[in-house]
């Protein structure tokens, strides 16, 4: 078993979920989004299941220094918009296999591990 964990080292949610797998031993890849953004392909995935304008981190600190406050983007746009600037994302995004989960859920990464 290996879950993929998108997010940045300083944020809480995401220390959270590579704290969780640690504990139980999973195998985890972590891509830091300060040193490499997530493809447009894996934001599609997130954005089929929650939508895009949910992946949006509406009250981080990224998303006021870029003015976004005010934006009517499509889905489209924002996807581009996140692949662009992957610190705009709500994290942490967390994929085991086909399954996925947006900011920390340990509900769902407690059925996924079976514990």
């Amino acid at each position: 078993m290996e879950v993929q964990i998108f997010g940045t080292k300083k944020d809480a949610d995401t220390r959270k979920a590579l704290r969780f797998f640690a504990e139980r031993r999973v195998k985890t890849h972590f891509v830091d989004l300060n040193e490499r953004a997530a493809s447009l392909g894996e934001l599609k995935r997130f954005a089929q299941k929650f939508g895009a304008q949910a992946l949006v981190d509406r009250e981080g600190k990224r998303f006021a220094e870029m003015g976004l406050r005010t934006a009517l983007y499509g889905d489209e746009r924002w996807l581009q918009i996140l692949a662009d600037e992957p610190l705009l994302l709500k994290t942490p995004l967390v994929r085991f296999q086909h399954k996925l989960t947006l900011g920390a859920n340990e509900a769902e990464w407690k059925a996924w591990v079976g514990k």
